[in-house]
């Protein structure tokens, strides 16, 4: 599956608690990722500098759902779920 343009929601909805460049304690979850473009695409995608999780999450019909909003609403349940 492909990434949906302009979409994001992988990059916004869930926290990442390694460091990215620009945010070195990570990222809150339902926060946009520094690293996203105005496009809602990776900056880094290719680079050494992505955490592995982000490299690890791949898109998928049942968290991309048909919408940016089904995407993050998917994502924000599924960071509720795992939450400490």
């Amino acid at each position: 599956m492909e990434c949906r343009p302009d979409c994001g929601a992988c990059c916004t909805a869930p926290s990442i608690s390694s460091p990215i460049p620009g945010m070195p304690h990570g990222k809150p979850a339902n926060t946009p990722c520094v690293q996203l473009d105005e496009q809602k695409r990776c900056k880094i995608f290719a680079s050494p500098l992505r955490p592995k999780v982000c490299a690890g999450l791949q898109p998928a019909a049942d968290m991309c759902g048909a919408t940016r909003s089904e995407a993050l609403t998917w994502l924000l349940n599924l960071e509720a779920l795992t939450a400490p």
